[in-house]
């Protein structure tokens, strides 16, 4: 007589069967009906699933073919979602050996106001504001340790272990931004990093900066994870801020889940042993280098715990382009910022922008390119150079204006420095498109800041602040700058990440409000905040042209003009009083008859002055 099974058991039975089914995962995690790309290439993530058949039955949705890697553990499906597909949710099949699986693939319904609700980009009518996110506030500390991460380190006494800085209080804080006069903000990555303390120079750090990802499509929950991220996003944009978010496309951590497991050896960048890149540029882009030396700089690893990503392997490409898309569409970011942008394939850059240019027409990208001279710079974005490969790259990090500034407040006026450098580098901009889409900046988390790097000067560390706010481009500003803080990268870049004073219960001072503040630091703010509200309301400064004359005896004037202002600014970098004489700039300053400190608001006509040393003024011409 055949037994039959009781009730109990068999729904035990069948449970079981489900929970021992392999873990299956999903990159990317959905996608959109009416994109422009809509050729997805989906990577299925599961243990011995690549002798698996995948199928897909779902109106206006088409299973086009179905490839395997090297490692067993993966299948990669592309799928074609035509025009007519509707939103609802996908279900992928995947059946063989051991494995019956249902994938639950959402297509959901695009945002909308692409171009002025969300990537929106920002441009030279911007003010950009660079900060890290777990050296700026910690707004939610119950987030700040999670055992089942492979770092749980979290110390405010340590500079190199993570310090709690969140999503969360980065949203508490808009309303200083917006005092401030800020439009966007820039956040080193928010992307999971969940590697394991790394030992560099005999001291244990935390990845807490972002470089280092371990899986794209998580927001580190950390930081708060992907609905923090949204709502920060969603509170900014409601007070007409703007979201530029850090891609990194070179390397990512060595925990990431797609080197733990690779889908092919080729997915990184090999070498028989080791290779660190040399860092070197020049190999890019001189007509007379080797291939070694080429291939050294590109396709060496950044550091031996971020592996180096092989982009001219195709399933490479389309991991990260569509992450990129997906990233903007899902959390409605406005711009991007590329990390170590040369040492990418450079065909590879040109894809994923076009990709992203494509989607998304009023989106910016701009590059780190951290070259040796304007051309090297400019050779990485669009261009007036004759050269066989071409950048589609709309602006980069101009690290070159930034040494200009440093070495203008800096060194003694003469034929080729101080105040000339600066002068000199917007020579140069006859390489450029357009030498307005790139970002201008006087420091960042990668480099001394700029108060200490002129010395604790104040009047220097204004004019510093004048060119930024007044000459061409987006100026970005780095958090802390508005309240002085200071510091070298010596021993380590960690002195120049401190963290922001009151963004953490319990600070001593809180320096976002101007009681928690010194004199002088409100001075500082109140000059940037002066300066950059002016800016926001101005034409002239924030698409005009620009016409310099040549310093003379450390003296620098240039005008930012449109047919609807004019505005003069006038910087004395020398030690001694000077007689400023107007005769020289009768060709612009014809037809007008007064002027108007921005700062103070006086009105004065339009004449001779004197300038006290190291002094610098902006004036708004009026007739």
């Amino acid at each position: 007589m055949k037994k039959s099974i009781p009730l109990f058991y068999l729904v035990v039975l069948i449970s079981y069967c489900a929970f021992a089914q392999p873990k299956v995962e999903v990159y990317p995690s959905n996608w959109w009906v009416g994109m422009k790309w809509n050729k997805v290439q989906v990577i299925v993530h599961q243990k011995d699933i690549a002798n698996s058949h995948a199928s897909i039955s779902y109106p206006g949705v088409k299973l086009l073919k179905t490839s395997k890697q090297e490692s067993p553990n993966y299948l990669f499906l592309d799928i074609f979602i035509s025009p007519t597909a509707q939103a609802g949710k996908v279900k992928i099949k995947i059946e063989g050996k051991g494995n019956h699986s249902v994938i639950d693939f959402e297509l959901k319904p695009k945002r909308k106001g692409n171009g002025h609700a969300y990537a929106q980009g920002v441009t030279s009518k911007d003010l950009i504001y660079l900060l890290m996110p777990d050296r700026f506030s910690n707004g939610d500390p119950s987030n700040d340790r999670f055992a089942d991460m492979n770092d749980t380190s979290c110390d405010r006494n340590n500079p190199f272990l993570r310090h709690g800085g969140d999503l969360q209080g980065v949203t508490n804080h808009l309303g200083y931004f917006k005092e401030l006069g800020i439009t966007a903000l820039w956040l080193t990555p928010v992307i999971e990093n969940d590697q394991a303390l790394t030992d560099e120079g005999n001291t244990k750090r935390s990845a807490y900066h972002g470089y280092a990802f371990t899986d794209q499509y998580k927001i580190d929950k950390r930081f708060g994870g992907n609905e923090a991220y949204k709502e920060m996003i969603d509170a900014a944009h409601a007070q007409g801020l703007k979201i530029i978010q850090d891609a990194v496309y070179n390397h990512v951590g060595d925990k990431h889940f797609l080197f733990l497991d690779k889908p092919s050896k080729d997915w990184f960048n090999q070498w028989p042993k080791y290779t660190n890149t040399t860092y070197r540029d020049e190999p890019l882009v001189d007509p007379y280098a080797s291939k070694w030396d080429y291939n050294i700089s590109v396709n060496g690893w950044f550091t031996t715990f971020m592996p180096d990503l092989n982009q001219r392997n195709p399933y490479v490409a389309n991991f990260l382009i569509q992450y990129a898309l997906w990233a903007v569409e899902e959390f409605g970011i406005d711009g991007w910022r590329v990390d170590t942008y040369f040492y990418s394939d450079r065909d590879f850059l040109n894809r994923v922008n076009q990709a992203l240019y494509t989607e998304y027409p009023q989106i910016s990208i701009f590059g780190e390119n951290t070259m040796q001279s304007v051309t090297e710079q400019a050779y990485y974005c669009k261009n007036n150079i004759n050269t066989a490969w071409k950048s589609n790259l709309q602006g980069v990090i101009d690290f070159q204006w930034e040494g200009s500034v440093h070495d203008g407040l800096n060194a003694n006026f003469g034929w080729s420095n101080g105040i000339m450098h600066v002068y000199n580098i917007l020579v140069q901009d006859i390489l450029y498109k357009d030498p307005m889409r790139n970002e201008i900046l006087l420091d960042n988390h990668d480099q001394d800041r700029f108060f200490s790097v002129v010395g604790e000067d104040f009047d220097k560390f204004k004019m510093g602040i004048v060119l930024l706010l007044t000459q061409r481009g987006i100026p970005q500003l780095y958090y802390g700058t508005e309240i002085l803080m200071k510091n070298f990268k010596n021993p380590s870049d960690a002195e120049v990440r401190k963290d922001f004073p009151g963004g953490w219960k319990g600070d001593s001072v809180n320096k976002f409000d101007a009681s928690g503040r010194t004199p002088k630091e409100n001075e500082a703010f109140d000059f940037i905040k002066k300066l950059a509200w002016f800016r926001k309301q101005s034409s002239s400064l924030q698409t005009g042209k620009t016409m310099q004359f040549v310093p003379e005896d450390a003296i620098y004037v240039y005008f930012r003009y449109d047919e609807k202002q004019t505005v003069m600014v006038v910087l004395n970098t020398g030690d001694k009083e000077k007689n400023i004489s107007l005769k020289r700039f009768a060709e612009i300053t014809k037809g007008f008859s007064k002027m108007k400190d921005i700062f103070s608001g006086n009105i004065s006509t339009l004449s001779n002055f004197l300038m006290n040393a190291h002094e610098s003024a902006v004036f708004e011409l009026m007739r």
